[in-house]
Parts: structure tokens; sequence; C-alpha cells
């Protein structure tokens, strides 16, 4: 198609986009399942259905049918059935259901109420394995009387400290637990259970004898987090045996085939969190210390990419079928990648490194070909697999081609440029369409949150919007965060707004010398961090024209013990709470200096957002209306600090909406 004849994306473009999630190849690796979601305009419901694909060619087709949700599909071991998650039959509550990938109807498995976390079906298809937590006594009895679910919760009885999480709420008394469901008649029992302890990331061993989990078992896990031992227990429940009994945060567990270890994928000690996500290997049989296979690496063992259409999903590592080789993510200068180690050491092997981002990936019965998706700037997602040895990728899905075609998204250019301390940094900048270097354009800085994460080779629909209206759109990987390095992320532990603020002003004054930048249209936006940034940066300079402060953080006091982190925020700041060295908390907040303040800055911010709680972006309004400062403040009810991801899409395309709003109105 003539590229004349193409449009610019829209903001209501996200009513058309349909997301790929949770790719699952078959044991003989002849079929890839996965889950395709869209969104209702009419009722702004989203939903998703099934769709397979054969990975040796062929269209993909549609695999389940209706307007519910079918997500987390499972192949069972002979490749004869698939589990799933579906609330097809009660929209507010999912069950497993079979169906038979030959054709017939799906059934549901399950009938409990509460929350599925993973689902695994056991070595001989017998059964699935899942971590389940049980609805509360009290929310079943509303559900049930009609009087009590009208008047709804009379009071909040909190006892202990981690009592909320974001996207989440707040948080039932109920523990998750480990089940196992027998795969013919749907019989559900209960493994583990605990007052106080969570058992998550069951998996079965390769004999099905026992299952292998994470737990917290301290004295009290709320503050010790880093206190998380791999256990065993035998599949028809018993006495639990401890397999590690090292002080570190672990999770994405796996079982070798032969049954002799047990990886996972976290630090050497105390989490500080601008160390790397390491892959570690211990016995099986509990009888040695677990061994860190990639720290001679520096690399981040992890899904660190950031996108506002999904696909940044971390999967487990997996073993080869002799047990002697893994497999996982790699996050690094903006890809993720797939690579291989020998249990035994050695290099460090790409099996899939083209420019993007891998997201969830398996493997074959036997290990020689693998499925997975990937997406990069120029689309959004698909389902590709690749024989193991030969490294020849196919394109097995074509999600939203049609739509991107018609669809002028503009130029990406990459650059490496040196930062504040002649540090090495990467960076992008994205040109309107129709793009004229003899012009003059107006650009806006977009900062990323975390601050462990990274900006990269992935679809940004903001991004696309943004330069569709005229925009020249930049954005880098400040010292903070991941994919270079520990000693990039540890830079400012314990210095917030220090070397990341060096580093974006070095960034912004790199592409203000472009030829084809205004120099006096310069603006800027960020979310979380990168609100916290944006915050910053209107109490120490005016060089931005406008600013937009998204879901942000502006003072540390207030912030502590308020966020769903609740009292871990004290990591960063020598492991003192504000009361111990108020003046530590008080120079890393922007509320020190926003009495400097002078550009204009629209505040957006979600009311259920429990990571930066609203408070925040009261506390920016205000001030800036107290200084005189031109602002206004977006409120958007329901809604949490993942609006602009996975929000009510009539909200997201408002969002947008003033955001580009008030960048026209001043640049």
């Amino acid at each position: 198609m003539p590229s004349q004849t193409k449009r610019h994306i829209t903001a209501e473009d996200l009513y058309r986009i349909q997301q790929i999630s949770g790719p699952e190849i078959s044991p003989d690796g002849k079929h890839v399942v996965y889950s395709l979601s869209r969104v209702d305009s009419k009722t702004e419901k989203k939903y998703a259905n099934l769709w397979i694909v054969p990975t040796d060619g062929g269209r993909e087709r549609q695999f389940t049918y209706g307007d519910q949700t079918d997500t987390q599909p499972h192949w069972s071991p002979d490749g004869q059935e698939i589990s799933f998650l579906s609330n097809r039959g009660d929209s507010s509550q999912p069950q497993i259901h079979l169906i038979p990938f030959l054709g017939g109807e799906a059934r549901p498995l399950t009938s409990l109420k509460g929350k599925f976390g993973t689902v695994e079906w056991s070595p001989d298809g017998r059964h699935l394995l899942c971590e389940f937590q049980k609805k509360d006594a009290d929310a079943i009895e509303r559900d049930e009387d009609e009087d009590k679910g009208r008047l709804g919760i009379v009071y909040r009885h909190i006892t202990r400290v981690n009592y909320k999480t974001d996207g989440v709420g707040f948080l039932p008394d109920e523990r998750w637990h480990i089940w196992t469901v027998n795969a013919r008649n749907g019989r559900a029992t209960q493994t583990t259970d605990s007052e106080v302890f969570d058992e998550r990331e069951p998996r079965w061993s390769p004999d099905g004898e026992s299952i292998v989990f994470k737990s917290n078992r301290s004295d009290d896990p709320d503050f010790n987090p880093d206190t998380i031992d791999l256990w065993a227990v035998p599949a028809e429940g018993g006495d639990l045996r401890r397999i590690t009994s090292n002080i570190s945060r672990k999770s994405s567990v796996s079982v070798s085939p032969d049954g002799k270890w047990v990886s996972y994928v976290g630090k050497d000690k105390r989490s500080d969190w601008w160390q790397n996500e390491n892959l570690f290997v211990a016995p099986f049989g509990g009888d040695g210390e677990p061994r860190n296979l990639t720290g001679e690496f520096d690399v981040e063992v992890s899904n660190a990419g950031m996108s506002d259409l999904g696909g940044a999903d971390t999967v487990p590592p997996r073993w080869s079928a002799d047990s002697q080789t893994l497999y996982f993510q790699v996050s690094r200068h903006g890809d993720v990648t797939l690579n291989s180690l020998r249990l035994n050491g050695g290099k460090l092997e790409a099996i899939i490194d083209e420019p993007g981002v891998v997201g969830t990936w398996s493997l074959d019965s036997t290990g020689e070909r693998v499925a997975y998706f990937h997406g990069d700037f120029t689309d959004i997602g698909q389902v590709w697999a690749q024989d193991i040895d030969n490294g020849r990728p196919r394109k097995l899905t074509r999600a939203n081609q049609n739509l991107l075609k018609s669809i002028e998204l503009g130029e990406i250019e990459e650059v490496w440029f040196e930062g504040a301390a002649g540090n090495d940094l990467q960076g992008w900048i994205l040109k309107p369409p129709d793009f004229d270097p003899s012009k003059k354009y107006p650009s806006i800085l977009e900062i990323h949150g975390g601050p462990k994460g990274q900006y990269g080779n992935m679809f940004m629909h903001e991004f696309y919007y943004l330069a569709a209206h005229d925009y020249v759109v930049y954005f880098s990987n400040p010292r903070g965060g991941s994919g270079y390095g520990e000693e990039h992320a540890k830079a400012i532990w314990n210095a917030a707004g220090t070397a990341d603020y060096a580093d974006v002003m070095a960034w912004a004054d790199f592409v203000e010398n472009q030829p084809y930048i205004d120099a006096d249209r310069m603006g800027v936006t960020g979310g979380s961090y990168g609100g916290f940034l944006v915050n910053w940066i209107i109490g120490h300079t005016d060089r931005f024209k406008a600013t937009v402060s998204l879901r942000s953080i502006i003072n540390r006091f207030s912030n502590y013990g308020t966020s769903d982190l609740n009292w871990i925020r004290e990591e960063p700041f020598g492991d003192e709470p504000p009361w111990i060295n108020p003046d530590n908390y008080l120079s890393q907040s922007p509320l020190k200096a926003i009495g400097n303040a002078k550009t204009p800055t629209l505040v957006i911010h979600s009311e259920n957002d429990m990571r930066c709680p609203i408070e925040q972006g009261e506390q920016v309004f205000v001030a800036l209306k107290r200084l005189g400062v031109d602002t206004e403040f977006i409120r958007f009810p329901e809604e949490s600090h993942g609006l602009s991801r996975g929000g009510r899409t009539d909200r997201r395309v408002a969002r947008l909406g003033h955001i580009l709003r008030w960048f026209d109105r001043y640049l």
C-alpha cells in the first residue's frame, strides 16, 4: 500500500487492537494454542478466546467462541486436551475448563470460589496442579445473601502489614495454597494449608510424586520478604521438606526432567532491587547450596521490557530433555532475548536474539522446538516458532497486520550518546509520519517508570499517537534501570534525583541539538518513577515549556506506608524509616524543590492507585495551584496504577486526549 494512502494512528485504535497472550506449543511440536483478546466498544468489556495455529505452516483458526474470557491454555501431556481458565459460566468467577483438541465442547472441571494462579498438568495427565486462593467466607456470604450484598462491607479489620496490592485491591484473609484437581471428575483436593503462609508457583516433580513450591515461612513473612525458600510436599499431602535455606527472594521455579535439580530466578542475598535477577540451581534433595549460573555475565534474567499493549511476560526457565541445559529470557539494551546455558557452565548462547522482545515461550516435549511471543517497534506481537538447532524463526500469526498496514507510524532512530558522567547511554528518537528534515518540530521526552525496567524495541501506542500529531518523541534508559548491568541500576540507590536526572537532561541536550528540534517547544512526561522525575524536573529547571505528570510520587514521607509497598520503601533509603532520617527522605522528594516550579503541568492520576496513591497527585496539584503555576488535575475513578496498559479503554482514550491537549496548548 503506497504510504500516501495510509492514515495516522489514533487513540480509538485501542478498540481495534487485539492482544496475544499465553502461547504454548503442543507436546509433539505441531501446534500452538494461544489466547487472543478484544474489546467491545459498546460495553467497554474485554473478551478473549483461544486460537490454534500449526507450527509448519497454515493459517490460525479460532478454537473457542463466545463473549467470555478464555486464558492460560495448557496442553495435556498426550496433546489430546487443553486446559484453560474461563469465566463463561460466571463472569465474576473463572474456573478450570477442559476441551478436546480434536473436537468437542469445553466442559468446566472445577466449581471453586476464589482466585486461580498457575495451573499445570501432572506428568501422567491425570491431575492438574494449581495455586488457589479461596474466597473469604464473609465475601461468599455477601454473594449469597442479597441484602448483605447490597449493603456491602461494613468494615475492614487489618492485622497484617501487607494488606493491599495495586490492581487487586484489599487482600482477603485467605492465603495462597496448593490444590490438585482430578482431570476426569473434577474433584479438588487442597494439599497445603496455613493461616499465615502462602505457597506459590507449585511445580510437579517429573515422577509426579512430589510438588515443589516457594514459600516464606519466617515468623513474620511481611517483614522478612527475603526469607523465601523452595520446598517439596508429597503430591497426596503430608510433611513439607525444605530444599533451600539461603536468604533471598526466589521466583520462576522449575524442576529438571531427571529430578536432580530445581532451578529458580533470584539473587545471591538480600534483594536490593538494583541487583540483577540471576539464574540459580539447587539440588532437589536439599543436600547442597544453590549455585548462581549467570552471575559472571552481569545480565538481567527476566523480561524487563515495557509496552502499553502487553507482551512483557517473564516465563520460568525451562530445562532441556537431558537436564543439561537451561533456557531463559535476558533483558539487555532494549531487547529481550531467549538464551541457553549448560548446567556445568560455559558460554551464554543466544537462541532467539532478533531485535525485539521475547514474551511467553514454551518448548515441546523433546525440547527441539520452541514457540514464543515476539514483538518489536513495528509489530504489536505475534506467535513465532523455531527449531532449536537450525535457528530459523517462522512467524505463525497475523494479529493486527491489516490494521498496521493501513497506518503510517513514523521512523525510529536508535542512538548511543554520552551521559552526564561520561557513561554510555542508549536512546531512541521517533519522528512523526511524513517527517520533513527541513522543519523544526516540537518534542516530547518520555521517561519510564520502575525505575527497574527498560524502554526499547517494543510497540508503544502512546508514543506513536503523540508522533502522529507532529511531535518528535524520544525516550532512553537512564541510570537506575535494567538491561545495562548492576552498576547502571545501582547508581540511584539511596540517591534518587541524581544520576537519573542528570542522564535524562543529557538526553534532552542531545536531542535539542538535532537540526529538526525546536528548542523553544520541548515537553516532558512520564509515569510512576517517570512521574517522580517529571516532578523533580519542574523543581530544578524551567527549560521545558510543558509537562504531564502521570501516577507520580512527590513526597517520600507520605508515600511511606500508604503505598502497597508500604514499609519496604525504606530499603533504598539506607534501610531507615523516615522518622530515623527525615532529611534523607526530604532530599529525595520532589516536594523539597517544588517551590521553584514555573512549568505548566497537567497532573493525571488514578483514584484506585495503590502503588503511588492518589494523595501524591493531589499534593502536586495543590502545590502548583498554591504557587500560581498553570495546572489541571485529571482523576480516573476505579482505575489502578496500570491504567495506561490495562485500564478501561474509554479511559485510556481520554487519558491520551488530555495529554495531547496539554502539549498542544503549550508546544
